[in-house]
């Protein structure tokens, strides 16, 4: 079974993005997550059943969007849950045989999840989570 796991969004303000979700649309925030050496901050904020909004802020993150290998402001990209690392790996070997460009192979993140990324046909990020 294949379902969207979160939908991702830089913000250059991230107490204010999280209050706002949680004040207004009932959202309920997990701890925050910061990794010191990309000073990335982030927010998981799940809604009612099981959709996610993932909040993030790191400053070197461009309002520019003409480079789309790098991170914008804005939404960052989609995740799919898949289910195991095996089938992480099987898409992602999948759609690197088919041509699309891998961002990165499957491996394990800092915040403790397994997930690879790569690019759809225009450019927009996807992540892919066991």
């Amino acid at each position: 079974m294949m379902k969207i796991e979160h939908i991702a969004i830089w913000t250059r303000d991230l107490e204010g993005m999280r209050n706002f979700y949680t004040h207004y649309f009932d959202a309920v925030s997990g701890s925050g997550y910061y990794n010191h050496s990309k000073e990335f901050r982030s927010y998981f904020l799940t809604f009612a059943g099981e959709c996610r909004i993932e909040l993030m802020e790191m400053p070197a993150v461009s309002a520019n969007k003409n480079d789309y290998h790098k991170h914008t402001s804005g939404i960052a990209h989609f995740s799919f849950k898949v289910g195991t690392r095996e089938r992480v790996d099987q898409i992602t070997d999948l759609l690197r045989e088919d041509g699309f460009e891998i961002i990165s192979p499957g491996r394990m993140t800092g915040d403790g999840y397994y997930e690879s990324a790569v690019f759809d046909p225009e450019k927009n990020r996807i992540e892919i989570m066991a």
